[in-house]
């Protein structure tokens, strides 16, 4: 079956949503590298169940009306990525987990290197979701989507009735929160409005 896709727009930029079959096979980013999510050529294809299920559901996600997804999915991947892949669906809504978290649930805990890598390459983003996976320091580490993004994401999962509404806070922010010292001090709120992180 040849892969299909459907572009929307998101709060978080326009997101490219891949089919292969009736199986959701990823979720890219605007300004996904190339690279970081290998699959076959695509055709487009807006009316694909699948995918217009997806569209559905993360608009749902994103006015803050769904915290679970349920779509059918297809991970590409080798057998140690997809055990990690697998592991990002168990972490519930609101919630985060470390690299060594994921290491250890998975059954290698000297592998929170590996965690790190397959999560970057997570083909099916937000709906599997890298997001809520964060450094051990509860600090915001690389994300596909951009770090801004994650903080939004995470954000919308804390509270917020809305991911537009976080987005407007974020706008609302001081000029200078742009700088490096701020953005390694933004995500100590976030901490602690979700007193459940590190407690599983």
């Amino acid at each position: 079956m040849t892969y299909a896709y459907k572009l929307m727009n998101s709060p978080v930029g326009k997101l490219k949503l891949v089919a292969n079959g009736e199986h959701l096979a990823a979720i890219l980013w605007e300004f996904d590298k190339p690279n970081r999510v290998r699959l076959a050529e695509s055709m487009q294809a807006d009316d694909r169940p699948i995918l217009l299920e997806a569209e559905r559901q993360l608009n749902e996600y994103f006015a803050g009306k769904r915290q679970a997804f349920d779509l059918a999915l297809q991970f590409q991947g080798t057998e140690f990525q997809k055990k990690v892949w697998a592991a990002l669906l168990t972490i519930p809504f609101g919630q985060t987990r470390t690299y060594a978290q994921i290491a250890a649930q998975i059954g290698n805990i000297n592998a929170v290197r590996a965690v790190g890598a397959a999560n970057g390459r997570n083909p099916i983003s937000i709906v599997a979701p890298c997001h809520r996976v964060i450094g051990a320091s509860g600090e915001l580490t690389g994300f596909a989507g951009g770090l801004a993004n994650k903080m939004l994401l995470l954000s919308l999962e804390a509270g917020q009735t809305s991911l537009e509404a976080a987005a407007d806070r974020q706008a609302q922010a001081p000029a200078d929160a742009t700088n490096v010292g701020a953005k390694r001090a933004r995500p100590a709120p976030l901490r602690g409005t979700q007193s459940s992180l590190f407690g599983n």
